[in-house]
């Protein structure tokens, strides 16, 4: 019987923490979406956005360009080259 407790237990934990991976990355999504919505190169701004909201625990400057101080693990983050990495 306590196994059988334990292993729904088990599962119930599981199934929760991939659901809130997956609300996560709808939250970064939304946000990268309207981010990137003024870009030229909309499929590149996406991709970055998405990293840098990852690694930023979902900070996304509001606007489409700028206000990265209201960020600033996004504003801080550069790629191998030494230039900011998000959008």
């Amino acid at each position: 019987m306590k196994l059988v407790f334990v292993t729904v237990l088990l599962v119930c934990f599981v199934l929760s923490s991939s659901l809130l991976e997956g609300s996560l990355a709808d939250v970064c999504g939304s946000k990268c979406a309207f981010r990137c919505s003024k870009a030229k190169g909309q499929e590149d701004c996406l991709k970055y956005c998405g990293i840098c909201c990852n690694k930023c625990n979902n900070c996304v400057p509001s606007g489409t360009f700028g206000n990265k101080d209201e960020c600033p693990c996004y504003r801080d983050l550069k790629n191998s080259k030494g230039e900011s990495k998000c959008p």
